[in-house]
């Protein structure tokens, strides 16, 4: 009903919503104008319904209304902020929030509360800037103006989330990185040219901010709320850094508003490109295959392809896609370029946005390889394992057809024989055969009367006679029925008898011969499903991602998982810790890699590559720091790694783990860089208890650690692209040295990556000498 009343919005729509809320939800905060609780206030976070209700309760004349006071204000929804905010794994239960538990031990939400709705909330005093030893430093929100900036994050996703275009990823829920890869691997045909967008290296500045206000007032009437997010971006809390490597990293120096503010700019640019992708698919309909014509000379079969525009954008990056000629791509790039420039007021850098030929050029996007190719190169390639496998079938195939040919000969052999001696022995004792009554005229007389009858019904038809000739031929005539009817009834129960006798000796023939009807309609099914994909290599190209190999390598090389020559080396950086920490951190950092490269079609050597060398570093590690070999480390953790009080929990992924990659994850991954480029050190003295600075957890049995940077331990610039690795983030050198209390639970969901900066308060670290 709400959604009617949205579309056709008028006064008795707006009235009968307001009935309808006043029936099922308590008084708005908007009425409150004190700091005090109100017990009318709703204790629990809100549920989709009830959000949807709330807000949709503003909306009339196309237009939302009052959000900042009447929704990012109220209590509730602060409430499911600091709930979004607070990362619940699968292995703990804590308790939940309240409204009383959160102002007791953190902030005030009532006082939070009041504040937002008389517009009276200080951005700048919830800043906290972050020191480098060089460099500008680094401003992070505290946890107060982190459940402000998701409060706003969940208000502005429920409005544009569903007025995005379709291939709009990135930021939005269950259309991440791999549900763009899967859209590329399924749904692209036949790709002939392609280019990626490439920006300048800018941050947003004010007149993009401006302009992105703007886009905001077209659906949002409420200038207390875009004001709020123009003093975010005016104190640093918000950056949006195009062309950059700090977007939906998980990185502390990025933002949650970000991601959608980046899609809500780049809507307009989606818009466009929607209606040039409909104006030529409207140009160019596809044909089923019987209303194509051919030719009366054209000998050949006949393939249409009409011209399809592809696009994807994941945040900042823009792939576009043809199936056309180089020069319509390039009309189209020209376009595009464009209408950045001009409508967006961005910079395109025109020496990296060029095309490329799908079929024979490798093209960079979201950090993966893609490029055209036929089907058959995106099958699995047969190894040598199925190779051999499939001959061994062959040969057991021909050992049973033998084996059934020898037994049916077998069985033939034996019944005769049983036959035979049966008959010499009933002669031997009778001395001949001996009747009790003759039917020698009976039968004659019977047989002579239905040949008399028959031979007029059989020649009439020619199938008939065959049939006759058949049954005759074949001595099943004592089955027919005429025949039955007119015989006595032991000789027609001896017969059935004899006859499943028979059947019981010939029945491994029958089989034998349903095997090789079966075995014979494979063959030809798998020679049509061959000639089929025959046809189809030469008629049809699809994307294939790849996980670029050689960063790969280079990644784990300048991290010192190798050495120079690739092979596996221990992390003197990583000894001071405990063994189950060290063992953690290898399994977060190798899952993490396994996680964001799963949907790539070389995933195996992935596999191989980040399984073999992470292993056998930890193994080096663990064994230099307890002066061991590497054969007794392997006997005491065994090559699974296994650790624990009863050395049964395994913490890198199993194969089957490994297979269900990706199946359930259409969010985003979180990419490798915050577990690989940062390494959590326990100090050795004993500092005072601390609370724990994971967000709105109340465990005060923490241990304080240090952070160091991986830029910082190897002397290398992240912007050195000869020394660092083009597409991995780094953290921002501010953090390093930091000391940050944490839990046991906390500690452990950090070094496994199910955790990142993102989700712990780093305005509340410790000072330690």
């Amino acid at each position: 009903m709400l959604l009617n009343l949205l579309r056709k919005p008028s006064s008795a729509a707006v009235s009968a919503v307001n009935s309808h809320l006043s029936a099922t939800l308590p008084p708005l905060f908007s009425t409150l104008r004190r700091p005090h609780p109100d017990p009318f206030i709703e204790t629990q976070p809100l549920t989709k319904p009830s959000l949807q209700t709330l807000i949709l309760t503003h909306y009339h004349n196309a237009k939302f209304h009052n959000l900042l006071q009447n929704v990012v204000a109220s209590p509730t929804l602060l409430l499911t902020a600091s709930h979004n905010l607070r990362k619940c794994t699968s292995d703990s239960s804590p308790p939940r929030l309240s409204l009383d538990s959160v102002s007791t031990q953190f902030f005030s939400v009532q006082e939070l509360s009041f504040q937002l709705n008389t517009n009276s909330f200080d951005v700048a005093s919830c800043c906290v800037p972050i020191f480098p030893d060089k460099g500008k430093p680094l401003v992070l929100p505290n946890l107060k103006l982190k459940v402000v900036l998701e409060a706003i994050r969940i208000v502005l996703e429920f409005i544009y989330d569903d007025r995005f275009t379709t291939f709009c990823y990135g930021g939005r829920a269950n259309m991440g990185r791999h549900t763009a890869i899967r859209y590329l691997q399924n749904s692209v045909e036949n790709p002939s040219w392609w280019f990626s967008v490439k920006f300048d290296d800018e941050l947003f500045g004010a007149k993009h901010v401006d302009k992105l206000c703007l886009i905001l007032g077209e659906k949002i009437e409420d200038d207390a709320l875009i004001e709020l997010i123009r003093r975010l971006f005016d104190c640093n809390v918000v950056n949006i850094n195009l062309s950059g490597n700090c977007l939906a990293r998980g990185l502390p120096q990025e933002c949650a508003l970000s991601s959608i503010f980046i899609n809500v700019y780049f809507d307009r640019f989606d818009k466009e490109v929607q209606e040039i992708r409909l104006k030529t698919n409207k140009e160019n309909p596809k044909f089923k295959e019987n209303e194509l014509v051919q030719g009366e000379d054209d000998l050949s079969n006949v393939f249409y392809r009409p011209l399809k525009i592809y696009a994807v954008r994941y945040l900042d990056e823009i792939l576009i896609i043809t199936s056309g000629t180089k020069m319509l791509t390039m009309d189209l790039k020209n376009r595009v370029v464009k209408f950045l420039e001009r409508d967006l007021d961005l910079r395109v850098d025109k020496m990296r946005t060029v095309i490329h030929s799908a079929v024979f050029e490798k093209i960079d996007f979201m950090g993966m390889e893609l490029q055209g190719v036929v089907p058959s190169v995106l099958r699995r390639q047969i190894t040598p394992k199925a190779i051999r496998a499939r001959k061994k079938y062959l040969r057991q195939k021909e050992v049973r057809l033998l084996e059934l040919k020898n037994k049916r000969e077998r069985n033939r052999k034996k019944l005769g024989m049983k036959l035979l001696s049966h008959v010499f022995k009933k002669l031997k004792q009778s001395n001949g055969f001996k009747f009790d009554f003759r039917i020698e005229n009976e039968v004659r007389q019977i047989f002579s009367t239905w040949a008399d009858e028959v031979v007029h019904e059989v020649l009439k038809s020619v199938d008939e006679r065959w049939e006759w000739h058949r049954d005759l031929s074949g001595g099943d005539f004592l089955s027919l029925g005429r025949i039955r009817d007119q015989l006595p009834e032991e000789l027609i129960d001896a017969y059935d008898n004899f006859q499943r006798q028979v059947d019981k000796y010939l029945k491994p023939v029958k089989a034998k011969r349903e095997l090789e009807e079966e075995l014979r309609r494979r063959d030809e099914e798998e020679e049509q499903k061959y000639a089929e994909r025959t046809v189809e290599d030469l008629t049809k190209r699809c994307i294939k991602v790849d996980a670029p190999l050689e960063l790969i390598r280079k990644a784990i090389r300048m991290v010192g998982f190798t050495n120079h020559m690739g092979r596996p080396r221990p992390i003197s950086l990583l000894m001071v810790l405990e063994d189950d920490d060290i063992i953690k951190w290898y399994a977060g950092v190798g899952r993490r890699f396994l996680d964001f490269f799963c949907c790539c079609n070389n995933f195996r050597k992935v596999k191989i590559i980040v399984g073999y060398h992470l292993r056998f570093s930890c193994i080096l590690t663990l064994a230099e720091k307890h002066e061991a070999t590497k054969g007794e480390t392997i006997r005491h953790f065994t090559k699974d790694l296994k650790v624990g009080n009863g050395g049964e929990e395994v913490y890198f992924p199993s194969e089957r783990e490994v297979k269900m990659m990706g199946d359930k994850n259409l969010s985003d991954p979180k990419p490798v860089d915050g577990a690989l480029t940062m390494a959590l050190i326990r100090l050795a003295s004993h500092e005072p208890c601390h609370r724990c600075i994971t967000h709105f957890c109340d465990r005060n049995d923490t241990i304080v650690y240090r952070i160091r940077l991986l830029q910082k331990h190897l002397n290398a610039s992240p912007l050195d692209a000869r020394n660092w690795v083009p597409g991995l983030g780094a953290i921002h050198d501010s953090l390093d040295r930091k000391c940050a209390p944490l839990c046991s639970h906390h500690i452990s969901e950090l070094y496994m990556g199910r955790l990142s900066l993102q989700d712990i308060d780093c305005t509340s670290f410790v000072d330690v000498d």
